[in-house]
């Protein structure tokens, strides 16, 4: 069995306690990094559309979603038809005034904030899709396939998908 004498030991006596608090110190800075602290959004936020919304000058997207058009129509099951598009943009008002934090995740094409946000600690997203008033594109697939099986929103008949009707009605 080798033996060490107290010089030979990396860690031992007061370079070592310094070397020990520099590594601790780095991995502290490397996890600030890496999880940033989720920006809380307080006052005038006001919903654009059912998956976009505007906190004074800046504009923030939904991650995940795509809502009806603010002018776009949907057909509930007797074939009448209903605003679903300013029913979206309703709920997004309604949930934005609960205390709203969102995770940053870049800009798209028209410079808005990519995000997911929470709302009183619900995921906005989460909460859109489960009432039918968007459909999911990347995540909530649970929400999805509840909303449709409850005939929620948009699923209780028929619509257009919100992508379509946009390259149908270009601006």
């Amino acid at each position: 069995m080798p033996s060490y004498s107290s010089n030979s030991r990396p860690f031992s006596g007061r370079r070592g306690a310094l070397l020990v608090v520099a590594i601790l110190a780095a991995c502290a800075l490397v996890a600030a990094r890496l999880e940033p602290a989720t920006p809380q959004l307080s006052g005038q936020l006001r919903a654009s559309d059912g998956d976009s919304f505007r906190f004074g000058a800046d504009r923030v997207r939904l991650l995940g979603i795509d809502a009806p058009e603010l002018k776009q129509s949907c057909a509930n099951a007797n074939g009448a038809p209903w605003p679903c598009g300013e029913r979206a943009r309703e709920q997004m008002d309604i949930l934005l005034r609960g205390q709203v934090a969102c995770t940053q995740s870049g800009r798209d094409r028209f410079d808005r904030t990519l995000a997911t946000c929470q709302s009183d600690g619900r995921d906005i997203g989460a909460v859109m899709v489960s009432k039918g008033l968007a459909i999911a594109t990347d995540n909530y697939a649970g929400e999805q396939a509840a909303a449709r099986a409850g005939r929620q929103g948009i699923w209780a008949g028929t619509f257009e998908n919100p992508r379509q009707w946009r390259d149908r009605h270009p601006r």
